[in-house]
């Protein structure tokens, strides 16, 4: 796991020893993605840089950027690819010879053998940049799940591109401006949606993508993956619960037994969820010595799942340790604010990040629980787009009659507040549907809190970016699912993990984002992992006689953040500063006097407006920080987290 940036001019460079700066700066930026040492490479026409977190062949042979043998290819790659070993030998029957034990160097000879259809072949996460100095050709991939960032921008007549934003706000004279419509989007979904950025002029490679900058400077996308709609036939035709169950199982043992492959010492983030858990299981399994685990929890019962943590640590013998997030957490708001470089509005971000910094103490690499909600039907969300699917068979009069019996508004108890919900807008599309229940601020509330600068935007929702998501012909709880895995896995999940231990220079693996195991559970109908209303049946079944009955069968806990509790206590005078500063007022993105209102109402007890008042502080932090200053805003002072 690493850094990596770089830059690539149609013209040849006018100053060898600007570009190095320049290269090196950028490297600058990202160290903490590898404090392991980093270095530069550039001919006339293109720049390689990188930041190296050793995990495999710690050897300085190891080092990037990095020459094939007939020093045709340099590459700089960020991430793990699992089944090195394996195309190892079979590059070398065909011929290839390797001076390192390095996948990256797996990576260069397998684009001699196959061209961009190594990518086809790479069983893992990564990002990477490969300069043809002979054709003057850059080819750049992102993983199939998003799992590793990739981010670039055309300026003038340079190829920008790096692992985080800020590698390409170093470029000299690159804009440092806000992109209204990724805002917009933020608003919507508490992230921005690749391609976009949250700054005009740079771009996200979406997962799943290629992309191949050609010597005039133009450049081409290309999907090589693609997740086998919900629905499709399974295997020989007819399903058997039964010999899915053992499939899956052992698909997923060999997902672990593969991410154990380190010259490092690793262990694993234990929630106290069944993901976490049946992964730490599976670890013991295959494990040497005992499995280090670590656990965040709050002073809070609502939020704190550390004594089922404990429980699966006991169980397995593992070396346990716990970290308490308390409200002076905040202090490293600003640290946060820098190392994502955009909005990001998932407040469990913050237990993330500490919790990386306590692994980081002890290992170099943590097993996470990742990815097994959107597989295998894990949210509740998939329990409501289940029961609207069946509402939404009811004769329309009935519902209509329905809606007007339980009447609207979000008054009353909470069982009449859900069939509300659930019953409104039941004849909206499906998609539209969906988002009610992710959304952060719906069209209404944006028309009222927008701003000058935003309001031309609306009526748009940004609900288009959901199209297509919808059409599979299966249940709407696994359609729901396959919109998950699409947006709020990638950009919101997986943008969160990578960011937050990665500022530790901490590598996360997550089995269940293994691709072989994705493709096993798309075929399996969304029936047998939501079965009645219980979610996750499949891997519930897989993890009893794993763990705990009490875990398994527990209700879901979210992994949240008590800003509720916090915003009304603690945190109210930390709010408003921000929110209702003069700049923040002068801005024109949000109408103050609304955040006031809202502020007032959630500090009285009137109404619960955390989430939406912690999505636009991560706005106005971002401003003040990357927006407003007139350089480039440099790392701030980490304070003392563990």
């Amino acid at each position: 796991m690493c850094g990596i940036a770089g830059v690539v001019s149609i013209t040849p460079f006018p100053n060898a020893l600007g570009i190095e700066q320049t290269l090196h700066r950028m490297a600058r930026l990202i160290a903490h993605r590898g404090p392991d040492g980093s270095d530069i490479w550039h001919d006339s026409h293109a720049g390689l840089a990188h930041t190296r977190l050793a995990i495999i062949d710690l050897s300085e042979a190891g080092r990037q950027p990095m020459h094939d043998v007939q020093g045709h290819y340099v590459l700089t790659y960020n991430g793990e690819i699992y089944n090195y070993r394996e195309l190892r030998e079979e590059l070398r029957a065909a011929g290839h010879h390797f001076r390192t034990e390095t996948d990256s160097e797996v990576i260069l000879n397998g684009y001699r053998e196959w061209g961009e259809a190594v990518v086809d072949r790479l069983r893992g996460m990564f990002a990477f940049a490969l300069w043809d100095e002979r054709e003057k050709r850059l080819f750049m991939a992102r993983d199939r799940v998003g799992q590793k960032p990739l981010f670039f921008a055309r300026f003038g007549e340079v190829f920008l591109f790096g692992s985080e934003i800020k590698s390409i706000l170093t470029w000299p004279g690159f804009p440092r401006k806000a992109n209204l419509q990724a805002l917009h989007q933020y608003m919507t979904y508490q992230y921005v949606m690749p391609p976009n950025s949250a700054f005009e002029g740079v771009e996200e490679l979406p997962p799943a993508h290629t992309l191949t900058v050609m010597p005039d400077g133009q450049f081409r996308t290309r999907r090589y993956w693609q997740l086998p709609v919900p629905g499709q036939p399974h295997k020989g035709g007819t399903f058997n619960r039964s010999d899915a169950k053992e499939e899956i199982a052992a698909e997923l043992e060999e997902a672990v037994r593969m991410r154990l492959i380190s010259d490092v010492p690793l262990g694993a983030f234990l929630s106290g969820g069944i993901d976490s858990s049946v992964i730490v299981a599976l670890m013991a399994k295959h494990s040497a010595g005992a499995v280090k685990t670590y656990s965040i929890g709050f002073n809070h019962d609502e939020f704190d799942e550390r004594p089922y943590a404990r429980a699966v640590a006991e169980r397995y013998g593992t070396e346990h340790h716990e970290f308490v997030v308390e409200p002076d957490a905040m202090s490293v708001l600003p640290s946060l604010v820098w190392q994502f470089g955009q909005p990001f509005g998932d407040s469990s971000a913050l237990p993330i990040y500490y919790v990386s910094a306590l692994t980081r103490q002890h290992v170099t690499v943590a097993l996470s629980g990742d990815g097994g909600d959107e597989n295998f039907l894990g949210y509740k969300r998939y329990q409501a787009t289940k029961a609207e699917g069946i509402y939404n068979q009811v004769p329309a009069p009935l519902r209509q009659l329905f809606s007007a019996l339980i009447g609207k508004g979000a008054s009353g108890p909470g069982a009449l507040k859900l069939l509300r919900r659930l019953t409104r807008d039941s004849t909206s599309s499906e998609s539209a549907r969906y988002l009610k229940w992710i959304g952060m601020f719906d069209t209404g509330q944006k028309q009222s809190l927008y701003g000058p600068a935003l309001a031309p935007l609306l009526p748009d929702d940004a609900g288009d970016l959901l199209d297509g998501l919808f059409a599979a012909d299966t249940g709407p709880a696994s359609r729901a699912a396959w919109a998950d895995i699409h947006t709020y896995l990638p950009n919101d999940l997986l943008a969160k993990v990578d960011i937050t231990s990665m500022a530790h220079g901490l590598e996360a693996r997550a089995p269940f984002l293994d691709h072989k195991l994705m493709e096993m559970a798309a075929r399996i109908p969304g029936k047998e992992h939501l079965k009645g209303w219980q979610l996750k049946s499949l891997l519930k079944d897989i993890a009893r006689p794993l763990l705990p009955t009490d875990l398994i069968d527990r209700p879901k806990m979210g992994f949240g953040v008590p800003i509720k509790k916090w915003f009304r206590e603690d945190l109210k005078d930390y709010l408003a500063d921000h929110l209702l500063s003069q700049k923040a007022r002068q801005r024109g993105m949000i109408n103050s006097s609304v955040v006031e209102t809202m502020i007032q109402q959630h500090v009285s007890g009137e109404a619960e407006h955390h989430y939406q008042l912690w999505t636009l502080l991560m706005m106005e932090l971002w401003f003040d920080m990357w927006i407003d200053g007139a350089e480039l805003p440099t790392r701030p002072a980490v304070p003392s987290l563990v």
